[in-house]
């Protein structure tokens, strides 16, 4: 059951914005290979705000997706793409509605 989560938001630096999509469009195949990454999602929030949410069982689960690959992906390339550094909070999953069968990308 899915208890606790991820939610990561970026701020593209100017003229960034596309390579951040792609950023993040590439991601899922990343994060496909991770096991303990229930549910995860690439966002636009905004023409120049973008983010991800991850779901997991469980803290120790959270706490190996954020010090993963993908996460040590867009730090490494942080300075280039961002306006400032990745925010991460750290939140809890009350209630989730998922689909009976999940398309993957």
């Amino acid at each position: 059951m899915l208890s606790c989560g991820a939610l990561v938001r970026v701020h593209a630096r100017p003229g960034k914005e596309h390579e951040v999509e792609r950023l993040l469009r590439d991601a899922v195949r990343m994060v496909n290979e991770e096991t303990w990454t229930e549910t995860w999602f690439g966002l636009r929030i905004d023409c120049v705000t973008f983010g991800m949410f991850d779901a997991f069982d469980d803290p120790a689960a959270r706490r190996a997706n954020l010090s993963g690959a993908m996460v040590g992906r867009l730090l490494a390339r942080s300075d280039e793409l961002f306006v400032r550094p990745p925010t991460v909070e750290k939140v809890d999953v009350l209630a989730a509605k998922l689909p009976a069968r999940i398309d993957r990308f």
